[in-house]
Order: structure tokens, then C-alpha cells, then sequence
């Protein structure tokens, strides 16, 4: 078994970087002027990106980023 599906068994790969939260289909802007950003999956309101946030609480880049739909190609 090779280590890329040793990680695959074992949980989620984790990104090197930090993912554009803004060219994420999970991203929203919230209602709130003091927490503009939003991420819907983690469910973090703040004034920074959310995947900065998800980085600070967990040591590790943003798991879940899936890049939107609506974005134009």
C-alpha cells in the first residue's frame, strides 16, 4: 500500500497552503459588519478568511475546500 493511500484510509489529506476561501463554493459573506466572512462547513463568522481561522485553531490548512461552481472559467 502506498502512503497517498495510507492517507486516503486514514482520514482527509490536508492542503499545503492555505485554499482562496473566496473561490470556495462553502464561503458566504454574513449578514454581521463586525464578522464578514463566513465558512458554512466549520461555521466561523470572523474578520479574517475562514481557512486563516480553521489554520490558527488547528494547526492544519482548510480540509474542506471544493472549489464553487459559480465561478466562471
Amino acid at each position: 500500500m502506498s502512503s497517498e493511500d495510507r492517507g486516503r484510509e486514514w482520514g482527509p489529506s490536508f492542503p499545503k497552503r492555505a485554499p482562496n476561501c473566496l473561490k470556495c463554493q462553502f464561503f458566504s459573506v454574513s449578514w454581521d459588519p463586525s464578522f464578514p466572512r463566513s465558512c458554512l462547513v466549520f461555521g466561523v463568522k470572523s474578520r479574517d478568511m475562514p481557512s486563516t481561522v480553521v489554520f490558527q485553531s488547528t494547526g492544519r490548512h482548510c480540509p474542506a475546500f471544493k472549489e464553487s461552481p459559480r465561478l466562471k472559467k
